[in-house]
């Protein structure tokens, strides 16, 4: 090779090598980005092509055929105005304040069941549902309203209620009465409701999924 070739050569290796490392960053992200820190991540969390129902959901729904069919308009995105945005704060606030915490083993002797929280009491799942529900029949359309399941910061299973908005997709949690984005948790995301039929299911980058999602409380 010519010294002049040989020069320049030399001259561009360094950059297609940083070019070459960034897009597999890129690409690398873009397969996970739904478990990136906050800074890199986006607004909304990504569906990474179907999955499996948590056992517990197709129980429920077994016994609650009507609750599990799309309900609403179909919009995938909620306009969250000021007036939505206080309405979903009192309902995340009121259904933690009103059901004690307890575990499925302590409340039924199984490892996983997941029910409306009728009697009081429940665990994360059943929290989930009780919103759902007030959401429901306050309007609020189904799709916009998904169960979501994550690996909380203890790495144990969780349920939480994500809502997609404008704002991005929004957390009502249990565990927290102020509503967080997504990105703000610290959880990893499983799996969730798919938006299209809440009776299917997708996955959201998380690989190591939980055998039991309410693991705790």
């Amino acid at each position: 090779m010519p010294q002049r070739l040989l020069d320049l050569f030399l001259r561009i290796l360094p950059a297609v090598a940083v070019m070459t490392a960034g897009i597999a960053m890129a690409q690398a992200q873009d397969i996970q980005f739904a478990n990136l820190a906050p800074g890199f991540a986006p607004r909304h969390l990504a569906d990474r092509g179907a999955t499996s129902a948590p056992s517990g959901y197709v129980r429920f729904c077994a016994q609650h055929r009507g609750d599990c069919g799309s309900s609403g308009s179909q919009t995938s995105i909620i306009r969250l105005d000021d007036e939505r945005a206080a309405e979903l704060d009192r309902v995340n606030r009121g259904v933690n304040a009103r059901i004690e915490p307890v575990t499925d083993l302590d409340h039924f002797g199984e490892t996983e069941r997941w029910d409306y929280p009728d009697d009081g009491k429940g665990d994360c799942e059943d929290y989930v549902l009780e919103k759902r529900r007030t959401l429901l029949n306050l309007g609020w359309p189904s799709s916009a309203m998904l169960i979501t399941v994550v690996r909380d910061r203890e790495g144990n299973g969780h349920a939480v209620l994500t809502v997609v908005t404008d704002r991005g997709d929004l957390i009502l949690d249990n565990q927290e009465d102020d509503i967080l984005s997504w990105k703000d948790t610290g959880y990893r995301y499983v799996k969730r409701q798919s938006q299209f039929d809440p009776t299917r299911w997708v996955s959201l980058g998380e690989t190591q999924v939980p055998i039991a999602v309410g693991s705790r409380r």
